[in-house]
C-alpha cells in the first residue's frame, strides 16, 4: 500500500473481513435448518413465481489473506472497542449499537472512529508490515 491508511479505509477493510468470512464454508452456529429442500405447495410457486436467492461463492485465497491481515489489527485496539467494530463491520444500524452499549449514537460514533484512527496510526507508523 502506497498512501497513508485513514479511517475510511480501516473501516472499508473491516467491512470486507466481515463480509468475506460469512461467505466462507464451514459450521454454523446451529439453529431452526434443514438440508431438506422447501416444500412447493402449489404449482405457481414452482416456477418463477418468487424471486431467486442466490448465494455467492466462496471467497478467493487473497481475500482470505486481506481478512486474515485484517482481523490481527483489531487486536491494537481496547476490548470493548472491537466489538464495537466488529459489529460496525457486519452493519448493524447505530440505534441498535446504542442501544446495546448503553450510550447515545454520537458517543458510539466517536468510540468507533477513535478506534479506526488508532488501527490506522498503528498501520501508518508500520506495525502491520510482515516481521515488525
Amino acid at each position: 500500500m502506497d498512501g497513508k491508511w485513514t479511517q475510511k479505509m480501516v473501516a472499508a477493510r473491516m467491512e470486507e473481513a466481515a463480509s468475506i468470512l460469512r461467505r466462507l464454508p464451514g459450521e454454523r452456529p446451529a439453529g431452526y435448518v434443514s438440508s431438506w429442500p422447501t416444500v412447493i405447495h402449489e404449482a405457481m410457486e414452482a416456477y418463477g413465481w418468487n424471486d431467486v436467492e442466490l448465494r455467492p461463492g466462496p471467497p478467493p485465497a487473497d481475500a482470505i489473506t486481506r481478512m486474515d491481515e485484517s482481523l490481527e489489527w483489531l487486536r491494537w485496539i481496547a476490548i470493548e472497542d472491537v466489538r464495537l467494530v466488529w459489529l460496525r463491520a457486519e452493519q448493524k444500524p447505530w440505534k441498535e449499537l446504542a442501544r446495546l452499549f448503553g450510550a447515545c449514537r454520537t458517543t458510539i460514533w466517536s468510540r468507533w472512529m477513535a478506534a479506526l484512527l488508532e488501527i490506522a496510526t498503528h498501520l501508518n507508523a508500520g506495525y502491520g508490515k510482515k516481521g515488525v
